[in-house]
């Protein structure tokens, strides 16, 4: 079954679309190249596999698998998203799968590729994360999965088919694991939103893919559009109850907020406060949605622990040189921050947070933020007050560190990037 023609329009549009996006995104400064890798393994999707490796990459480096959108590229999407410049700035190693079928889309429908080691697309993928992990030491709990549209059904294919591959995924503007199933590649029932199950329905569907599977379950960010009009907003809802499902959650949220006008994020944690499945719906939102790479990235944990000592210089440095981290004191901690990103209106800030020789239990960080500067985004940390009242406290998975522990939190703000950077407290709790 083809793909009608009216949607492939909306495909190429938001092909078109991110591929323009490409000249509001300068080029990482001394950023390697994107190569092509043959010969990587079983490929029963016969797919080509686009390799990047930063240069300053980690000793022990993440692994990110970035899959394009219905018409694309592996190397539309490695030029088109974000992800290429994370890697340069954190060390971790993108891989972009590459689709030679005429429709230029995944095959998220098949048996085959909904199955453990089945073949297909999924198959195909899984092979070239293997071929990383053994040929570039890419560490496999640190093994990532990210797509847009077509790229976002396979995310959540392959969190579903390789639990034992993936430690977490974000799909943005997908569909539930399954729902495309059927005969052809195209389901429109699912596509419309008339394909709706209950949760334990949909967590069947993941639970059945690999039958016997006991491990842990990847963790799941999902991201749509309210007034998509390719893949129904309807699907948003059912892929919340299948994750929930999987993770054992209930489908009430344990933490709502906004973390920018129009957005609605829902958390749901377990019972140690892990969140395991984040949802952020969208207000007002077409079916090509912006693509929070570096709030996926934050949500994986490959922002910190593990990236170079040294990342390159970006296109956007900060004004000032990031200090160094201060050696732990004999107790309570330390924070160091540094602009990782930095643009005309806004800026994107990490705070590493390091333990003193007693360790803690718990910390907060008073972070004086200038006047005018206004946090639309967060990640890793419990944010309250505002301005130069702003303070962080931590959340429950990452509190406690050992002596000389360090843990990361970040956030977006709207406004002029701080100049000297905000002198840091940090107090044990």
């Amino acid at each position: 079954m083809r793909l009608p023609k009216a949607l492939h329009a909306l495909w190429a549009v938001l092909a078109a679309t991110i591929v323009a996006a490409t000249l509001l995104v300068a080029a990482p400064a001394q950023a390697a190249s994107l190569t092509e890798v043959t010969n990587f393994g079983t490929n029963p999707g016969n797919l080509r596999m686009y390799l990047y490796v930063p240069n300053n990459v980690a000793a022990r480096p993440g692994l990110l698998v970035a899959v394009h959108y219905c018409t694309g590229s592996g190397p539309a999407f490695y030029s088109g998203t974000d992800f290429a410049r994370l890697a340069d700035q954190y060390g971790f190693i993108v891989v972009y799968p590459s689709v030679t079928a005429s429709d230029g889309c995944f095959d998220v429908a098949s048996n085959a590729t909904l199955t453990h080691n089945g073949g297909s697309d999924s198959l195909s993928i899984v092979s070239m994360t293997r071929y990383v992990q053994q040929n570039f030491n890419a560490d496999p709990n640190r093994t990532f999965v990210t797509g847009v549209s077509s790229g976002a059904m396979m995310t959540n294919v392959l969190l579903g088919a390789y639990p034992d591959v993936f430690r977490a995924g974000a799909a943005f503007a997908g569909v539930p694991f399954g729902c495309f199933a059927g005969s052809g590649k195209w389901n429109s029932q699912c596509a419309q939103g008339q394909l709706t199950r209950t949760a334990q329905q949909w967590g069947d569907l993941v639970r059945n893919a690999y039958p016997g599977y006991t491990g842990a379950r990847p963790r799941v960010q999902l991201w749509h559009g309210t007034n998509d009009e390719t893949l129904s907003y309807v699907n948003f809802g059912e892929a919340i109850k299948q994750w929930t499902n999987v993770q054992g959650l209930s489908q009430t949220p344990t933490s709502t907020d906004s973390p920018q006008s129009g957005w609605t994020r829902t958390r749901y944690a377990n019972s140690s406060g892990q969140v395991l499945v984040e949802a952020t719906s969208m207000a007002n939102t077409s079916h090509n949605l912006p693509v929070q790479a570096a709030a996926a990235i934050a949500f994986f944990g490959l922002n910190g622990g593990g990236g170079p000592t040294t990342p390159p210089p970006t296109s956007n440095p900060p004004t000032t040189p990031p200090p160094t981290t201060p050696p732990p004191g004999s107790g309570g901690c330390t924070a160091v921050f540094q602009v990782t990103s930095s643009w005309q209106a806004g800026y994107v800030a990490a705070v590493r947070v390091t333990a003193g020789s007693n360790g803690v239990n718990g910390w907060r960080v008073g972070l004086p933020l200038p006047a005018g500067n206004t946090v639309v985004n967060s990640w890793s940390g419990q944010f309250s007050g505002s301005g130069s009242a702003t303070q962080v406290t931590n959340v429950s998975y990452n509190g406690r560190l050992t002596a000389g522990g360090v843990t990361e939190f970040g956030f977006q703000a709207n406004g002029a990037t701080p100049n000297p950077v905000p002198n840091l407290t940090c107090t044990a709790l």
